[in-house]
């Protein structure tokens, strides 16, 4: 029997961030990225019919999810801040899926949703996120169009927006006033949530 890896940890992926493979961005966003799912699309003879958002043949499934497993173990994941490749083992991968929870609460008491994979046949309702989802707002107008998401019957929870300026600045990145903005922008959403009847939505 083989014997099960340890799973990795935080600390695993922040190390690999510095010791990867060196690629500038734009070799991995022109070259590696269309190069590889090119490489496994041949490979696994995989055709979408454009008519079909969501296909349901399990052939076609089973051939996206090796295809997707195969680029990803051999492509890895780029990361910007130190301009390296992140690679996994197809085991490592493996057993992340293996041990990923299989369903989580999203928000709480009345507004609580038990959120659970749905497959393409699945007659469960999706979760409906509804929020400007990180598009610049004013700081005038941020407050009200949380709220009007939050007053929506069908919006489940909020994904938010994000300050044009925080108290008529820039809040500019690695400065205090991103943290000011970002911490406004939770407070603004929660009172949004309150205001609309709604305090235990997720966020």
């Amino acid at each position: 029997m083989k014997a099960i890896g340890k799973p990795l940890s935080v600390y695993d992926v922040y190390d690999r961030a510095k010791t990867g493979p060196k690629m500038d961005e734009s070799d991995w966003d022109r070259k590696v990225i269309p190069q590889t799912a090119q490489k496994y699309k041949d490979k696994y003879g995989i055709k979408m019919d454009k008519k079909t958002i969501i296909p349901e043949d399990k052939e076609l499934c089973d051939k996206l999810f090796n295809a997707g497993l195969d680029m990803l173990v051999d492509a890895g994941v780029y990361c910007i801040d130190t301009g390296r490749v992140i690679k996994y083992t197809r085991d490592e991968v493996l057993q992340a899926i293996e041990n990923a929870p299989d369903h989580f609460q999203f928000g709480e008491g009345k507004e609580a949703h038990n959120v659970t994979p749905r497959s393409y046949k699945d007659s469960t309702a999706p979760i409906i996120q509804g929020g400007p989802t990180g598009s610049p707002c004013s700081e005038e107008l941020f407050l009200p169009i949380h709220q009007a998401y939050a007053q929506e019957p069908i919006v489940d929870t909020i994904v938010d927006g994000v300050f044009q300026t925080i108290q008529g600045g820039d809040p500019q990145p690695n400065t205090p006033y991103e943290l000011l903005a970002v911490r406004t922008e939770a407070l603004q959403v929660r009172e949004a949530q309150c205001r609309a009847g709604r305090s235990g939505m997720g966020l």
